[in-house]
Formats: C-alpha cells, sequence, structure tokens
C-alpha cells in the first residue's frame, strides 16, 4: 500500500502545486483555508485494538500512581510492522510470557502505592479499625482510579465486579487494603488497561462514516501528544463533549503541545521511527571496538534525541535540518568513539559534531552508524538501505537467496582494501547489482566512518572514496550526502507519512492520498516545523474518522465489553 500511495501521490502533488499557484494568482492565496492547505473530507480507516508500548504503559503508571512508582517487569520485543512499532501494537498477540510480566508488574504497584507510608497519598479515606471491609471507601478508590486506568468512565457493572473483587480479597487475605491490591491488580491486567481499544460512533456531520466516540478520541489524542493516558482535563473535556468543538479541540490540543509531557511524544516517535528498540540486540567486536559499551550505546541514542528535541521542540526549527545540523550534545564517552574532548566528567556538553564540519545530521550519529553496520565492520549496504527506509520511506526488496557474500565478508588488503572495491565486485553478480545500486551509493558516502562510528580517512591503507548520488544528486563527501537528505522532495513527505501512521497506529488507506497531501502541504507552509504538523493532524477530522468497512468497529466494541472473566 505505502509504496503504491507515494508513486500517485507525487503526481497529486504536483496538481496540489499547480492548484495553489493558479488560487493565488487569483487572489486567493492570502486566506488560511487556501487550496493548499484545506482538509479534505474525512476518509479514515478502521477502528484498533492496540496494545500498550513498553513506554506508553511506564508513562501511563507514572502519570496515575506518581513517577516514583516502580513498573517491575520484563516487557517481550515489540512487533515492527510497516515500519513502526506503533503500528505493530494493533496487530500483535499476547502470549503467556507477556500476561506473566503484567501481572507482575501491576503486583508491584500495588504493593507500592498501598505500603503503610503512601496509603494516605492514594486514598482519601480511610476504614474503620473494627471494620473488615469499607464498602465506601473501596467504592471510592474504584471510582476515582478507574476511569484514568480504563480511560473512560466505568459502568455500574464494572464498579460492582471490582467492588466484589476488593471484598473478596479483603475476606481471604484478611486485610481491607490487600483487598484493594486485588481490586488494582484486576484492573491493570484488563483488556481495558492494557489494551487501547477504540469504539466508534456513527458520525452526524458526515453520513456513512464514523467516528471515534469521546474517550476514545481523547484516548487516541493524549497517547499521541503525550505518550501517556488522557489526564483529568482531557476526560474532563472528552465527558463535556469538548473535542467535538472545534474551540475545545483547539485549545485542549494546544495545551498538550504546550505541556511538558509534549517531549516524551516527539521522543516516542523518533525512538521508533530511529528503530531504537534494535539496540537490544546491538553487538560489536571488543578487540575492534573497544571504546563501545552499554552506556556508549544507550548515550548514543539520547544524543540523537537530545538533539532532536533541541531542534524541533525547543528552537521550533525544520525538521529537515536534522539533516545537516553541526552541533550536538556530547558526553565523555562518547567524545572517545567521536574523538571530541569534552571537559565535563559527567553529564551532556553543547559542542560541535567535528571542528572540521565533515560530519553533519542525525545520519552521521554512533546512533545511526552503529546501529547500520556489522559486529566488526561497516556496511554501505546497510547504512544505504536504512537511509532509504528510515528517512525517504523508500522500500528495498530483501536479497535473493543463495547470494554468495565470501568477496564482502573476507576483505583482502592487497586487491580490494576498501568496502567500495569489495561491493564493485560482489555486484557483478546480476541478482544483487539492481538492489545494491540503490543501495551502495548512498552508504558509501558514510564510509569515513567505521563500524561504530568514528572517523578514518583510510582503510587497509587505501584512501576512502566517499563520492556518490542519491536520486540525481552527486555529492563528495557525507557533508554533501546530508545536504542531499536536506533537499531531497521525500524527506519531509516520509516524515508525515510516518508520524500520521504513529498517530493513528495503522498503515495509510488508499483513499487517504488526498489527506496526506494536504498534510504534506501543510507541513510545508509551515515551515516544517513537527509541533505544527502535528497540531495539524491532531485537529484534522480525518484523525478520527473511522470506516465502518466489515466487523471492525464491532469487533473493537465487543472486545471493550467482553472477556468479563479477566476483569
Amino acid at each position: 500500500m505505502t509504496s503504491v500511495y507515494r508513486a500517485c501521490s507525487r503526481a497529486a502533488a504536483g496538481l496540489l502545486a499547480a492548484a495553489a499557484l493558479l488560487a493565488t494568482l487569483a487572489g486567493c492565496g492570502s486566506d488560511s483555508t487556501d487550496l493548499a492547505v484545506r482538509e479534505p473530507a474525512p476518509v479514515g480507516g478502521p477502528a484498533l485494538l492496540r496494545r500498550l508500548t513498553e513506554s506508553q504503559y511506564r508513562a501511563t503508571v507514572a502519570d496515575i500512581f506518581g513517577p516514583e512508582t516502580p513498573v517491575v517487569a520484563r516487557f517481550e520485543r515489540a512487533l515492527r510492522a510497516d515500519g513502526l512499532v506503533a503500528v505493530g501494537t494493533s496487530e500483535a498477540g499476547m502470549s503467556a510470557f507477556a500476561v506473566e510480566q503484567y501481572d507482575s508488574a501491576a503486583q508491584g504497584v500495588a504493593d507500592y502505592i498501598f505500603a503503610a507510608e503512601r496509603r494516605a497519598s492514594i486514598l482519601s479515606c480511610s476504614p474503620p479499625p473494627d471494620a473488615p471491609f469499607d464498602r465506601d471507601c473501596a467504592r471510592e478508590f474504584i471510582t476515582q482510579y478507574g476511569p484514568r486506568l480504563f480511560r473512560r468512565p466505568l459502568s455500574e457493572e464494572q464498579v460492582g465486579r471490582y467492588l466484589t473483587a476488593a471484598e473478596l480479597g479483603a475476606q481471604t487475605l484478611g486485610s481491607f487494603y490487600s483487598g484493594l491490591k486485588y481490586a488494582l491488580v484486576g484492573m491493570m491486567t484488563a483488556p481495558q488497561f492494557l489494551l487501547r481499544i477504540e469504539r466508534a460512533e456513527a458520525d452526524p456531520e458526515h453520513p456513512g462514516l464514523h467516528r471515534l466516540d469521546d474517550w476514545s478520541a481523547a484516548t487516541r489524542l493524549s497517547y499521541f501528544l503525550t505518550n501517556s493516558t488522557p489526564d483529568r482535563e482531557l476526560l474532563r473535556a472528552a465527558g463535556n463533549g469538548e473535542l467535538r468543538d472545534r474551540e475545545g479541540l483547539e485549545r485542549q490540543v494546544d495545551r498538550l503541545i504546550a505541556a511538558p509531557r509534549f517531549e516524551s511524544a516527539v521522543r516516542a516517535f523518533f525512538q521508533d521511527m530511529l528503530e531504537f528498540d534494535l539496540f537490544a540486540d546491538l553487538a560489536k567486536d571488543s578487540e575492534i571496538y573497544p571504546a563501545f559499551n552499554s552506556e556508549v550505546a544507550a548515550d548514543a541514542q539520547e544524543q540523537t534525541l537530545r538533539d532532536i528535541v533541541t531542534l524541533l521542540v525547543e528552537e521550533q526549527g525544520d525538521y529537515r535540518d536534522l539533516f545537516t545540523a553541526r552541533e550536538t550534545w556530547m558526553t565523555r564517552d562518547l567524545g572517545v568513539v567521536y574523538r571530541q574532548p569534552v571537559a565535563s566528567r559527567d553529564g551532556w556538553e553543547r559542542l560541535p559534531l567535528s571542528y572540521d564540519g565533515r560530519r553533519r545530521g542525525i545520519q552521521s550519529h554512533i546512533s545511526f552508524l552503529a546501529l547500520h553496520a556489522h559486529p566488526g565492520r561497516s556496511s554501505p549496504t546497510l547504512r544505504g538501505e536504512a537511509i532509504r527506509n528510515v528517512f525517504l520511506c523508500q522500500e528495498v526488496p530483501d536479497p535473493p537467496a543463495n547470494i554468495d557474500f565470501s568477496v564482502i565478508q573476507n576483505p583482502s588488503p592487497d586487491n580490494m582494501p576498501t568496502a567500495r572495491d569489495r561491493l564493485s565486485a560482489h555486484n557483478n553478480q546480476p541478482a544483487c547489482s539492481g538492489c545494491h545500486k540503490v543501495m551502495d551509493p548512498v552508504g558509501l558516502a558514510l564510509e569515513n566512518y567505521d563500524g561504530l562510528g568514528s572517523y578514518r580517512s583510510s582503510e587497509y591503507g587505501a584512501l576512502i572514496d566517499a563520492s556518490g548520488f542519491l536520486d540525481g544528486m552527486a555529492y563528495s563527501d557525507s557533508a554533501g550526502l546530508a545536504q542531499a537528505l536536506h533537499d531531497h522532495p521525500e524527506t519531509p513527505r516520509c516524515a508525515v507519512e510516518k508520524i500520521y501512521r504513529f498517530a493513528v497506529g495503522r498503515d495509510t488507506e488508499w483513499d487517504e492520498r488526498a489527506y496526506m497531501d494536504y498534510l504534506v502541504a501543510a507541513f510545508a507552509a509551515g515551515g516544517y516545523r513537527l509541533p505544527q504538523l502535528m497540531r495539524a493532524i491532531a485537529l484534522s477530522e480525518n484523525f478520527f474518522a473511522i470506516t465502518p468497512r466489515g466487523a471492525a468497529v464491532e469487533l473493537a466494541q465487543s472486545a471493550a465489553e467482553g472477556r468479563k472473566g479477566h476483569e
């Protein structure tokens, strides 16, 4: 779907730009609802069941019970689909191991918040000393925290069910607070907490189309703009129907973007887009790269995320400048790999990426170079493929079976000292040349960086040729690649595609072509500023629109209503 959509959208974008120009010449270009940035009629997609990611689970617990609340669990590996874990959350199942870990995490949270020294901060009531169970106090706890956990009001049936569980737990375990723990564990292992279950209703303004109901709309909005559960103010607005009013929706969107939690959402998106989950399996040969360790791996990810937040959130900068930025945040451990002096023994410093200007942009960060390389050597192919997949949304086919990789895997210092030499020999195989012509000219521009990301000018004594080309743009080194990425028309379009998929948890629908072109135009009109793009998505009707195809809506609703035995 994605590759077909992009081919058509490029043509549509040209028509859109021409139409916008004609509108401007006709004297209509000053209106904020100009054709170039006017939202088309909503199309939407299916309602989904989206499993909370690990970061969303931890943030949700912190926001409801306090940032010090521990989450002790080993979360299973997330599923990545269509390039994003956010899309995989609507496709992944739940293993027995995951259920066990969720139960363990819930019990740890319950033990922590109901400890004798903390329970008074959670409960505004306390049971009489001689009463084995205080039903009114238990009800107050369930009705106070249940809506935060389930992200919508509890029905009387649900309240009664957890009251019964609390009373049974108190009788069995001999303590009122043990009973509340039992009820809380039940809520935290229920589908309504672990899954973002989207419910839809008929859209009165667009006959034949559905839309998320108020609570599902608040949930989608909150996890998109804060990476966490709706706060009390957003739930209040949802309950009053304010999200259906344009002004009410704008108030909430602007409030969430202005809040500190917005940075967490930006971080979550780029952690997903940049595939940082793959760091869990990253290994380097310690004899070749002795500077690599777990601290360097963690700092490398944090460095990139700090640079992104600084440029896009704090400075409200142009998204494309991520690829040409010359300053970065640095720790002393990272300085060893970058070969940069860092004065501070602990903490972060703002420094040039390189004093000679050779290193530019996040694609020259260790977090990218080390992740897309082999344990003992660099890989122009892996790096070129990653640049096309991650930053340009261009899919590269998997290699055919039974390919001879011996030339690449066994470098010869005598006749094929550089990766360019070895790839040239390898690409003589007809089955290989097609894809390598797409990947290698891009990745070879980064060959001045070894498998960890340190700069080098030669390999096995031979000077490295870092020239190449990207879709018709030629360059002589990695700085030229940086500019080519900055100027590539697919760079901002890919960002739009990925952040929209991140927001709604699915690939784009065929009928959403016009909407995606609208977002690309709005992104450009706003100076390629990410917060403005996220605001445009959150305020659009399409963000909340649901297509009633098949049983998608009924599936989501039945999942929310059913499975009572797990609550």
